[in-house]
């Protein structure tokens, strides 16, 4: 009896070990076809010993007085998502600035290793510092949104206006996925991360993106617009779990300084969003913002970036209005050794 025990027991235990040896064999080979697949092809700059990736869009000779609309995607995310609902919208008559969050895209994370919007925020406002944008205004989508607001902290002097589109900033009920809680452990989630992320995180890119775009259809397209593999990569992956688990205290913190955002600020939001909830984020930043307006988008969800684009570009020009009143004065990015193409 013993003995047989023993036997299913190693059998069972190589059995494992073979699959979990297929999955990292497995991961390893797509995290390199990805790799391969997508290179940099924005500007690179080192901010506190941290690689930063960022497309710049320059405006036209005729808007070269406008502020710099500064651009910050969410979590899963990177650049190209809001490069891709507000490039084309925008172009030509503001400079742009599109950036890949720490530890997103092709932007490293901080030395520190903190995720918090407040250490991203550190990194943000250095590469606004390196390329001389004195007046700037940080337009944030969801967990974008708690950074936004921690960069218009850590630079009023730069932050001139701040946009919140369908934005995390305060505490809710509940928690996180599971597998964001398993990927930012410090051992199981090394492993969790070569092994189980990219064979199921690829699989469920459909069924994620019905949820975070409902109830309108996904952009046809999309995955591959916004180069959406770069997300399993497994250092990737788990920088974006880290985000995730450590925003719920990071807002409790932060929201207690809101106050001092006294920046003109634009809220936005969809009215059917079941990925943040506007009756918490954005009716708590609407009384704790000092000078904020809320745009409301009707049958709206997460993604109004992309299904109600004309409603939030209209929205940001009045924004601008304001600051322009507000007395907020710009300077176009230098360029130069500061600003290094990516290769």
């Amino acid at each position: 009896m013993a003995q047989c025990y023993v036997r299913n027991m190693i059998s069972f235990l190589t059995a494992l070990l073979a699959t979990a040896s297929l999955f990292v064999a497995y991961s390893l080979y797509r995290a390199r076809q990805i790799s391969r697949a997508y290179a940099p092809d924005g500007s690179l700059a080192e901010v506190d010993g941290a690689q930063m990736h960022y497309h710049f869009v320059p405006a036209s000779q005729a808007a070269s007085g406008q502020p710099v609309l500064v651009f910050l995607h969410g979590a899963s995310g990177n650049a190209y998502d809001m490069k891709l609902a507000f490039e084309s919208a925008f172009e030509g008559r503001y400079p742009l600035l599109f950036i890949d969050r720490p530890g997103l895209g092709f932007s490293q994370r901080s030395r520190t290793g903190r995720n918090t919007p407040e250490s991203q925020a550190k990194l943000i406002t250095g590469l606004l510092a390196r390329l001389g944008i004195e007046s700037a205004i940080v337009v944030g989508h969801s967990l974008g949104g708690a950074v936004t607001a921690a960069v218009g902290l850590a630079a009023p002097e730069r932050v001139k206006g701040l946009v919140f589109l369908a934005p995390v900033s305060h505490v809710w009920p509940g928690g996180v996925n599971w597998y964001y809680t398993v990927a930012a452990m410090p051992v199981f989630g090394w492993l969790f991360s070569r092994t189980l992320t990219i064979p199921f995180g690829e699989r469920l890119v459909p069924q994620m993106l019905r949820h975070v775009f409902h109830p309108d259809p996904p952009v046809s397209g999309y995955a591959a617009s916004v180069r959406l593999p770069l997300l399993f990569r497994p250092e990737s992956f788990r920088s974006n779990a880290a985000d995730i688990c450590s925003l719920k205290q990071a807002v409790r913190q932060q929201s207690a300084h809101y106050g001092e955002l006294v920046q003109p600020s634009l809220i936005i939001t969809g009215t059917k969003d079941t990925v943040v909830w506007p009756s918490i984020h954005c009716e708590g930043l609407l009384q704790d913002l000092p000078d904020a307006e809320l745009l409301m988008l009707g049958a709206a969800g997460h993604m109004p970036q992309h299904t109600h684009t004309d409603e939030i570009v209209s929205g940001i020009d009045r924004l601008v209005e304001r600051v322009a009143g507000s007395g907020g004065k710009a300077r176009v990015p230098e360029t130069g050794a500061e600003a290094v193409p990516a290769e």
